[in-house]
């Protein structure tokens, strides 16, 4: 009787998580680059509701859902690599520069750079398909 009621009351399984998209693939760059100094603060959460926004034209609550997916797919998915090819396999060159400089733009929405971040960011450009000449320029537009 006793195991019925401690069944009862024990938590259900969870859910997985979807599987990623190019959408929540890249969501789920910007959450692992802003989580990986291990200090997921208010400013790099804003910047990527703000991004996820205007990127694929949310408004805030829509943003801040589709971020909390993407946190949801980070915390159970595969490598950094795996989401960068997501995004490469179908999204264009001008996009993934894009993409680039958004994963820039959170690793500095704290107002510092880690070296975790720079290497997560690194690694991101390589699976994009973007060499360090093409996300020059996109490094130097989130830094002004």
């Amino acid at each position: 009787m006793l195991s019925k009621l401690f069944s009862f009351h024990a938590p259900s399984a969870k859910e997985p998580a979807p599987k990623p998209d190019e959408r929540t693939a890249l969501g789920a760059l910007m959450v692992r680059v802003a989580k990986s100094d291990r200090n997921y603060k208010f400013e790099e959460i804003s910047a990527i509701d703000r991004l996820l926004g205007r990127f694929f034209g949310l408004k805030p609550i829509e943003a801040a859902k589709l971020r909390a997916l993407c946190e949801k797919i980070e915390a159970n998915a595969p490598a950094t690599e795996e989401f960068a090819q997501i995004i490469r396999d179908h999204v264009d060159f001008q996009h993934r520069i894009e993409a680039h400089e958004a994963l820039c733009e959170v690793m500095l929405a704290d107002g510092s750079a880690t070296v975790e971040e720079l290497e997560i960011i690194d690694r991101s450009r390589v699976a994009l398909g973007l060499s360090e000449a093409d996300c020059a320029a996109a490094r130097d537009r989130v830094s002004a």
